[in-house]
Protein backbone atom coordinates (compact mmCIF):
# COMPACT_ATOMS: atom_id res chain seq x y z
CA UNK A 1 0.00 0.00 0.00
CA UNK A 2 2.87 2.38 0.81
CA UNK A 3 4.43 1.75 -2.58
CA UNK A 4 1.41 1.46 -4.87
CA UNK A 5 -1.57 2.94 -3.02
CA UNK A 6 -4.85 1.40 -1.89
CA UNK A 7 -5.60 -0.23 -5.27
CA UNK A 8 -2.88 -1.91 -7.30
CA UNK A 9 -2.23 -4.63 -9.88
CA UNK A 10 -0.17 -7.78 -9.43
CA UNK A 11 -0.30 -11.40 -10.60
CA UNK A 12 -1.49 -14.57 -8.89
CA UNK A 13 -0.60 -17.97 -10.39
CA UNK A 14 -0.04 -16.26 -13.73
CA UNK A 15 -3.35 -14.39 -13.75
CA UNK A 16 -3.59 -10.57 -13.52
CA UNK A 17 -5.05 -9.57 -10.18
CA UNK A 18 -6.27 -6.28 -8.69
CA UNK A 19 -5.70 -5.98 -4.93
CA UNK A 20 -8.20 -3.71 -3.20
CA UNK A 21 -7.57 -2.25 0.25
CA UNK A 22 -9.99 0.59 -0.48
CA UNK A 23 -13.18 0.36 1.67
CA UNK A 24 -15.35 1.95 -1.04
CA UNK A 25 -14.20 -0.43 -3.78
CA UNK A 26 -14.53 -3.41 -1.44
CA UNK A 27 -18.09 -2.41 -0.64
CA UNK A 28 -18.90 -1.96 -4.34
CA UNK A 29 -17.48 -5.42 -5.12
CA UNK A 30 -19.66 -7.08 -2.47
CA UNK A 31 -22.81 -5.14 -3.38
CA UNK A 32 -22.46 -5.78 -7.11
CA UNK A 33 -22.30 -9.59 -6.83
CA UNK A 34 -23.77 -11.05 -10.02
CA UNK A 35 -23.82 -7.63 -11.73
CA UNK A 36 -20.25 -6.35 -12.04
CA UNK A 37 -18.46 -9.10 -10.10
CA UNK A 38 -18.85 -12.74 -9.21
CA UNK A 39 -17.14 -15.19 -6.86
CA UNK A 40 -13.86 -16.56 -8.19
CA UNK A 41 -10.96 -18.60 -6.83
CA UNK A 42 -7.66 -19.72 -8.37
CA UNK A 43 -7.69 -23.04 -10.20
CA UNK A 44 -5.81 -24.73 -7.36
CA UNK A 45 -8.48 -23.72 -4.83
CA UNK A 46 -11.24 -24.93 -7.14
CA UNK A 47 -9.48 -28.27 -7.49
CA UNK A 48 -9.10 -28.58 -3.72
CA UNK A 49 -12.56 -27.45 -2.60
CA UNK A 50 -14.49 -29.00 -5.47
CA UNK A 51 -15.73 -27.62 -8.77
CA UNK A 52 -19.30 -27.69 -7.51
CA UNK A 53 -18.62 -26.20 -4.09
CA UNK A 54 -20.74 -23.29 -2.87
CA UNK A 55 -17.88 -20.84 -3.56
CA UNK A 56 -17.79 -21.79 -7.25
CA UNK A 57 -21.53 -21.64 -7.92
CA UNK A 58 -23.51 -18.55 -8.88
CA UNK A 59 -27.00 -17.20 -9.32
CA UNK A 60 -30.05 -19.29 -8.47
CA UNK A 61 -28.15 -22.45 -7.49
CA UNK A 62 -26.04 -20.46 -5.00
CA UNK A 63 -29.12 -18.85 -3.41
CA UNK A 64 -30.76 -22.27 -3.24
CA UNK A 65 -27.79 -23.78 -1.38
CA UNK A 66 -27.51 -20.75 0.91
CA UNK A 67 -31.14 -21.18 1.97
CA UNK A 68 -30.46 -24.86 2.64
CA UNK A 69 -27.60 -23.96 4.98
CA UNK A 70 -29.62 -21.23 6.72
CA UNK A 71 -32.34 -23.78 7.44
CA UNK A 72 -29.76 -25.56 9.60
CA UNK A 73 -27.66 -22.69 10.96
CA UNK A 74 -30.11 -19.79 10.92
CA UNK A 75 -31.27 -18.06 14.16
CA UNK A 76 -34.36 -20.25 14.63
CA UNK A 77 -32.31 -23.46 14.46
CA UNK A 78 -29.57 -22.02 16.66
CA UNK A 79 -32.08 -21.37 19.46
CA UNK A 80 -32.58 -25.13 19.67
CA UNK A 81 -28.84 -25.79 19.50
CA UNK A 82 -27.79 -23.70 22.50
CA UNK A 83 -27.88 -26.63 24.92
CA UNK A 84 -25.75 -28.79 22.57
CA UNK A 85 -23.18 -26.01 22.14
CA UNK A 86 -23.02 -25.41 25.90
CA UNK A 87 -22.67 -29.13 26.65
CA UNK A 88 -19.78 -29.40 24.15
CA UNK A 89 -18.00 -26.38 25.65
CA UNK A 90 -18.41 -27.55 29.25
CA UNK A 91 -17.32 -31.10 28.45
CA UNK A 92 -14.17 -29.96 26.68
CA UNK A 93 -13.22 -27.45 29.37
CA UNK A 94 -13.62 -30.10 32.05
CA UNK A 95 -11.39 -32.51 30.10
CA UNK A 96 -8.76 -29.82 29.51
CA UNK A 97 -8.68 -28.84 33.17
CA UNK A 98 -7.41 -32.32 34.09
CA UNK A 99 -4.59 -32.31 31.53
CA UNK A 100 -1.09 -30.96 32.11
CA UNK A 101 -1.07 -28.98 28.85
CA UNK A 102 -3.45 -28.31 26.00
CA UNK A 103 -2.66 -27.41 22.38
CA UNK A 104 -5.48 -24.91 22.25
CA UNK A 105 -5.96 -24.50 18.50
CA UNK A 106 -6.09 -28.25 17.97
CA UNK A 107 -8.37 -28.83 20.98
CA UNK A 108 -10.89 -26.15 19.98
CA UNK A 109 -10.85 -27.38 16.36
CA UNK A 110 -11.74 -30.88 17.59
CA UNK A 111 -14.53 -29.52 19.80
CA UNK A 112 -16.10 -27.51 16.97
CA UNK A 113 -15.62 -30.19 14.32
CA UNK A 114 -17.34 -32.81 16.48
CA UNK A 115 -20.25 -30.47 17.17
CA UNK A 116 -20.68 -29.47 13.51
CA UNK A 117 -20.25 -33.01 12.18
CA UNK A 118 -22.89 -34.26 14.60
CA UNK A 119 -25.32 -31.59 13.43
CA UNK A 120 -24.58 -32.07 9.73
CA UNK A 121 -24.18 -35.82 9.40
CA UNK A 122 -24.74 -37.30 12.90
CA UNK A 123 -21.06 -38.23 12.98
CA UNK A 124 -19.70 -39.34 16.36
CA UNK A 125 -15.91 -39.61 16.44
CA UNK A 126 -16.01 -41.83 19.55
CA UNK A 127 -18.18 -44.46 17.88
CA UNK A 128 -16.71 -44.28 14.38
CA UNK A 129 -14.08 -46.68 13.06
CA UNK A 130 -12.66 -43.93 10.82
CA UNK A 131 -11.35 -40.53 11.88
CA UNK A 132 -12.97 -37.99 9.58
CA UNK A 133 -11.18 -34.99 11.10
CA UNK A 134 -7.71 -36.43 10.37
CA UNK A 135 -8.42 -36.03 6.66
CA UNK A 136 -9.33 -32.37 7.14
CA UNK A 137 -6.10 -31.78 9.08
CA UNK A 138 -4.10 -33.27 6.18
CA UNK A 139 -6.18 -31.17 3.79
CA UNK A 140 -5.45 -27.96 5.73
CA UNK A 141 -1.68 -28.49 5.81
CA UNK A 142 -1.47 -28.42 2.02
CA UNK A 143 -4.12 -25.84 1.28
CA UNK A 144 -1.63 -23.03 0.70
CA UNK A 145 1.13 -24.84 -1.17
CA UNK A 146 2.77 -25.05 -4.59
CA UNK A 147 0.31 -26.95 -6.84
CA UNK A 148 2.57 -29.91 -7.60
CA UNK A 149 0.57 -33.13 -7.43
CA UNK A 150 3.40 -35.59 -6.77
CA UNK A 151 3.68 -38.09 -3.89
CA UNK A 152 5.40 -36.47 -0.92
CA UNK A 153 4.36 -32.89 -1.70
CA UNK A 154 2.03 -30.92 0.59
CA UNK A 155 -0.38 -30.36 -2.31
CA UNK A 156 -0.59 -34.09 -3.01
CA UNK A 157 -1.30 -34.80 0.67
CA UNK A 158 -3.97 -32.11 0.61
CA UNK A 159 -5.73 -33.70 -2.39
CA UNK A 160 -5.47 -37.13 -0.79
CA UNK A 161 -6.99 -35.77 2.43
CA UNK A 162 -9.90 -34.35 0.43
CA UNK A 163 -10.30 -37.62 -1.49
CA UNK A 164 -10.49 -39.71 1.68
CA UNK A 165 -12.89 -37.26 3.36
CA UNK A 166 -15.17 -37.26 0.30
CA UNK A 167 -15.14 -41.07 0.18
CA UNK A 168 -16.22 -41.17 3.84
CA UNK A 169 -18.99 -38.62 3.27
CA UNK A 170 -20.24 -40.49 0.18
CA UNK A 171 -20.26 -43.77 2.13
CA UNK A 172 -22.24 -42.17 4.97
CA UNK A 173 -24.74 -40.70 2.51
CA UNK A 174 -25.25 -44.10 0.85
CA UNK A 175 -25.75 -45.77 4.24
CA UNK A 176 -28.34 -43.17 5.18
CA UNK A 177 -30.11 -43.61 1.85
CA UNK A 178 -30.29 -47.35 2.49
CA UNK A 179 -31.60 -46.77 6.03
CA UNK A 180 -33.66 -43.56 5.95
CA UNK A 181 -35.00 -42.01 9.18
CA UNK A 182 -38.64 -41.34 9.89
CA UNK A 183 -37.96 -37.72 10.90
CA UNK A 184 -35.37 -35.22 9.68
CA UNK A 185 -32.68 -34.73 12.31
CA UNK A 186 -29.57 -33.64 10.40
CA UNK A 187 -28.39 -32.17 7.11
CA UNK A 188 -28.09 -35.59 5.44
CA UNK A 189 -31.82 -36.15 5.99
CA UNK A 190 -32.57 -32.76 4.44
CA UNK A 191 -30.31 -33.52 1.44
CA UNK A 192 -31.89 -36.94 0.81
CA UNK A 193 -35.36 -35.39 0.93
CA UNK A 194 -34.29 -32.77 -1.63
CA UNK A 195 -32.67 -35.37 -3.92
CA UNK A 196 -35.98 -37.28 -4.06
CA UNK A 197 -37.92 -34.28 -5.37
CA UNK A 198 -38.80 -34.28 -9.03
CA UNK A 199 -36.94 -31.61 -10.99
CA UNK A 200 -34.57 -30.77 -8.14
CA UNK A 201 -31.44 -28.85 -9.06
CA UNK A 202 -29.52 -30.49 -6.23
CA UNK A 203 -27.15 -33.32 -7.17
CA UNK A 204 -25.26 -35.72 -4.96
CA UNK A 205 -21.93 -34.19 -6.07
CA UNK A 206 -23.08 -30.67 -5.12
CA UNK A 207 -24.40 -31.89 -1.76
CA UNK A 208 -21.14 -33.67 -0.90
CA UNK A 209 -19.01 -30.67 -1.91
CA UNK A 210 -21.25 -28.43 0.21
CA UNK A 211 -20.87 -30.71 3.23
CA UNK A 212 -17.10 -30.81 2.79
CA UNK A 213 -16.84 -26.99 2.71
CA UNK A 214 -19.15 -26.55 5.71
CA UNK A 215 -17.15 -28.99 7.83
CA UNK A 216 -13.86 -27.37 6.84
CA UNK A 217 -15.02 -23.79 7.31
CA UNK A 218 -16.59 -24.39 10.70
CA UNK A 219 -13.70 -26.08 12.45
CA UNK A 220 -10.84 -24.08 10.93
CA UNK A 221 -12.13 -20.52 11.21
CA UNK A 222 -14.00 -20.64 14.54
CA UNK A 223 -11.17 -22.48 16.32
CA UNK A 224 -8.75 -19.76 15.23
CA UNK A 225 -11.09 -17.09 16.58
CA UNK A 226 -11.50 -18.82 19.96
CA UNK A 227 -7.75 -19.44 20.25
CA UNK A 228 -7.02 -15.79 19.55
CA UNK A 229 -9.75 -14.74 22.00
CA UNK A 230 -8.08 -16.69 24.83
CA UNK A 231 -4.69 -15.26 23.90
CA UNK A 232 -5.91 -11.66 24.13
CA UNK A 233 -7.77 -12.39 27.38
CA UNK A 234 -4.52 -13.59 28.93
CA UNK A 235 -2.97 -10.19 28.16
CA UNK A 236 -5.99 -8.01 29.03
CA UNK A 237 -7.12 -8.61 32.64
CA UNK A 238 -9.52 -5.65 32.58
CA UNK A 239 -11.33 -7.10 29.57
CA UNK A 240 -11.51 -10.48 31.32
CA UNK A 241 -12.94 -8.79 34.43
CA UNK A 242 -15.68 -7.09 32.38
CA UNK A 243 -16.59 -10.38 30.75
CA UNK A 244 -16.73 -12.12 34.11
CA UNK A 245 -19.00 -9.41 35.51
CA UNK A 246 -21.39 -9.66 32.55
CA UNK A 247 -21.66 -13.43 32.67
CA UNK A 248 -21.86 -13.73 36.45
CA UNK A 249 -24.71 -11.21 36.34
CA UNK A 250 -26.50 -13.56 33.95
CA UNK A 251 -26.12 -16.42 36.47
CA UNK A 252 -27.47 -14.26 39.29
CA UNK A 253 -30.61 -13.41 37.30
CA UNK A 254 -31.47 -17.07 36.76
CA UNK A 255 -34.18 -18.68 38.87
CA UNK A 256 -32.38 -22.01 38.56
CA UNK A 257 -28.55 -21.50 38.64
CA UNK A 258 -28.04 -24.97 37.13
CA UNK A 259 -30.16 -24.32 34.04
CA UNK A 260 -28.53 -23.75 30.67
CA UNK A 261 -28.15 -20.60 28.57
CA UNK A 262 -31.34 -19.25 27.05
CA UNK A 263 -31.61 -17.33 23.79
CA UNK A 264 -32.64 -14.22 25.75
CA UNK A 265 -29.46 -14.49 27.86
CA UNK A 266 -27.35 -14.96 24.73
CA UNK A 267 -28.80 -11.84 23.12
CA UNK A 268 -28.17 -9.87 26.33
CA UNK A 269 -24.37 -10.41 26.20
CA UNK A 270 -23.63 -6.84 25.08
CA UNK A 271 -19.97 -6.65 26.09
CA UNK A 272 -19.36 -10.20 24.82
CA UNK A 273 -20.51 -9.16 21.35
CA UNK A 274 -18.16 -6.16 21.50
CA UNK A 275 -15.38 -8.52 22.56
CA UNK A 276 -16.11 -10.88 19.65
CA UNK A 277 -16.17 -8.02 17.12
CA UNK A 278 -12.78 -6.86 18.32
CA UNK A 279 -11.44 -10.42 18.28
CA UNK A 280 -12.36 -11.11 14.65
CA UNK A 281 -11.26 -7.59 13.62
CA UNK A 282 -7.73 -8.27 14.84
CA UNK A 283 -7.59 -12.01 14.12
CA UNK A 284 -8.24 -11.41 10.39
CA UNK A 285 -8.88 -15.09 9.82
CA UNK A 286 -9.66 -14.56 6.13
CA UNK A 287 -6.82 -12.44 4.66
CA UNK A 288 -8.26 -12.28 1.16
CA UNK A 289 -11.65 -12.67 -0.57
CA UNK A 290 -11.62 -13.28 -4.32
CA UNK A 291 -13.93 -12.05 -7.04
CA UNK A 292 -13.80 -11.67 -10.84
CA UNK A 293 -15.00 -8.70 -12.90
CA UNK A 294 -17.82 -9.58 -15.31
CA UNK A 295 -17.41 -6.40 -17.33
CA UNK A 296 -15.07 -3.41 -17.42
CA UNK A 297 -15.30 -1.44 -14.18
CA UNK A 298 -14.20 2.18 -13.75
CA UNK A 299 -13.58 3.38 -10.20
CA UNK A 300 -11.70 6.44 -8.86
CA UNK A 301 -9.71 6.76 -12.08
CA UNK A 302 -8.82 3.05 -12.20
CA UNK A 303 -10.05 0.65 -14.87
CA UNK A 304 -10.53 -3.04 -14.04
CA UNK A 305 -10.76 -4.95 -17.34
CA UNK A 306 -13.47 -7.58 -17.81
CA UNK A 307 -12.44 -11.04 -16.64
CA UNK A 308 -9.73 -9.85 -14.24
CA UNK A 309 -9.46 -11.30 -10.75
CA UNK A 310 -9.90 -8.98 -7.77
CA UNK A 311 -8.82 -9.63 -4.18
CA UNK A 312 -10.58 -7.78 -1.37
CA UNK A 313 -8.18 -7.41 1.57
CA UNK A 314 -10.12 -7.19 4.90
CA UNK A 315 -7.02 -6.79 7.17
CA UNK A 316 -6.12 -3.50 5.48
CA UNK A 317 -9.59 -2.19 6.33
CA UNK A 318 -9.63 -3.58 9.88
CA UNK A 319 -6.23 -2.08 10.69
CA UNK A 320 -6.88 1.30 9.09
CA UNK A 321 -5.86 4.06 11.61
CA UNK A 322 -8.21 6.50 9.87
CA UNK A 323 -11.15 4.38 11.05
CA UNK A 324 -9.81 2.62 14.15
CA UNK A 325 -7.87 4.68 16.68
CA UNK A 326 -4.72 2.80 17.70
CA UNK A 327 -5.79 -0.10 15.44
CA UNK A 328 -3.35 -2.69 16.82
CA UNK A 329 -4.62 -2.34 20.39
CA UNK A 330 -7.30 -4.72 21.65
CA UNK A 331 -10.18 -2.52 22.77
CA UNK A 332 -13.70 -4.06 22.77
CA UNK A 333 -15.18 -0.79 24.05
CA UNK A 334 -14.61 0.79 20.65
CA UNK A 335 -17.73 -1.13 19.57
CA UNK A 336 -19.91 0.35 22.29
CA UNK A 337 -23.24 1.54 20.91
CA UNK A 338 -22.56 0.05 17.46
CA UNK A 339 -25.01 -2.57 16.17
CA UNK A 340 -23.32 -5.09 13.85
CA UNK A 341 -25.86 -7.27 12.02
CA UNK A 342 -23.87 -7.58 8.82
CA UNK A 343 -20.88 -6.08 7.10
CA UNK A 344 -19.96 -2.43 6.54
CA UNK A 345 -17.28 -0.64 4.54
CA UNK A 346 -15.01 -0.76 7.59
CA UNK A 347 -15.88 -4.23 8.95
CA UNK A 348 -15.97 -7.33 6.78
CA UNK A 349 -14.76 -10.17 9.00
CA UNK A 350 -17.58 -12.35 7.61
CA UNK A 351 -17.45 -11.09 4.03
CA UNK A 352 -20.26 -8.99 2.62
CA UNK A 353 -23.11 -8.68 0.17
CA UNK A 354 -25.13 -11.72 -0.84
CA UNK A 355 -22.17 -13.96 0.05
CA UNK A 356 -22.04 -12.77 3.65
CA UNK A 357 -20.96 -15.84 5.65
CA UNK A 358 -23.96 -18.10 6.28
CA UNK A 359 -22.23 -19.50 9.35
CA UNK A 360 -21.60 -16.12 11.02
CA UNK A 361 -24.40 -16.55 13.58
CA UNK A 362 -23.28 -20.11 14.35
CA UNK A 363 -19.72 -18.86 14.95
CA UNK A 364 -20.94 -16.13 17.30
CA UNK A 365 -23.07 -18.58 19.28
CA UNK A 366 -20.15 -20.98 19.69
CA UNK A 367 -17.78 -18.22 20.79
CA UNK A 368 -20.25 -16.61 23.21
CA UNK A 369 -21.25 -19.90 24.83
CA UNK A 370 -17.62 -21.01 25.13
CA UNK A 371 -16.69 -17.69 26.78
CA UNK A 372 -19.67 -17.97 29.14
CA UNK A 373 -18.61 -21.46 30.23
CA UNK A 374 -14.97 -20.42 30.61
CA UNK A 375 -15.42 -17.28 32.69
CA UNK A 376 -18.22 -18.60 34.94
CA UNK A 377 -16.87 -22.06 35.70
CA UNK A 378 -13.13 -21.35 35.96
CA UNK A 379 -10.84 -18.98 37.83
CA UNK A 380 -8.17 -17.58 35.53
CA UNK A 381 -4.66 -16.90 36.75
CA UNK A 382 -2.25 -15.36 34.27
CA UNK A 383 1.40 -15.30 35.26
CA UNK A 384 3.96 -13.56 33.08
CA UNK A 385 7.67 -13.47 33.63
CA UNK A 386 10.61 -12.31 31.54
CA UNK A 387 10.71 -12.73 27.80
CA UNK A 388 10.27 -16.49 27.88
CA UNK A 389 8.03 -18.74 29.94
CA UNK A 390 9.21 -22.32 30.39
CA UNK A 391 7.04 -25.21 31.52
CA UNK A 392 7.77 -28.96 31.30
CA UNK A 393 8.22 -29.77 27.63
CA UNK A 394 6.98 -26.40 26.39
CA UNK A 395 8.48 -23.01 25.71
CA UNK A 396 6.51 -19.84 25.09
CA UNK A 397 8.58 -16.93 23.72
CA UNK A 398 6.93 -13.79 25.08
CA UNK A 399 4.22 -16.18 26.15
CA UNK A 400 1.93 -16.74 29.04
CA UNK A 401 1.14 -19.26 31.73
CA UNK A 402 -2.56 -19.71 32.40
CA UNK A 403 -3.96 -21.67 35.32
CA UNK A 404 -7.63 -22.56 35.18
CA UNK A 405 -9.34 -23.85 38.31
CA UNK A 406 -12.82 -25.34 38.05
CA UNK A 407 -15.65 -23.80 40.04
CA UNK A 408 -19.08 -25.31 40.67
CA UNK A 409 -22.30 -23.33 41.03
CA UNK A 410 -21.66 -22.74 44.74
CA UNK A 411 -18.28 -21.22 43.81
CA UNK A 412 -16.32 -24.11 45.37
CA UNK A 413 -12.97 -24.64 43.65
CA UNK A 414 -11.51 -28.02 42.67
CA UNK A 415 -7.88 -29.04 42.65
CA UNK A 416 -7.43 -29.71 38.91
CA UNK A 417 -5.61 -27.08 36.89
CA UNK A 418 -4.40 -26.54 33.38
CA UNK A 419 -1.29 -24.79 32.15
CA UNK A 420 -1.49 -23.28 28.68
Amino acid sequence: MKRYGEIFKTHLVGKPLVVSTDPDLNYLIFQQEGQLFQSWYPETFTEIFGRQSIGSLHGFIYKYLKNMVLSLFGPESLKNMLSEVEHAACTCLQQWSCQDTVELKEATATMIFDLTAKKLISYDSKNSSENLMENFVAFMKGLISFPLDLPGTAYHKCLQGRKRAMEMLKKMLEERRANPRKEQSDFFDYVLEELKKEGTILTEAIALDLMFVLLFASFETTSLAITYAIKVLSHNPLVLKKLQEEHEAILKRREDPNSGITWKEYKSMTYTFQFMNETVRLANIVPGIFRKSLSEVNFKGYTIPAGWAVMVCPPAVHLNPAKYQDPLSFNPSRWEGIEMNGSTKEFMAFGGGMRFCVGADFTKVQMAVFIHSLVTKYRWNTIKGGNTIRTPGLQFPDGFHVQMIRRDQSNQESECSITN
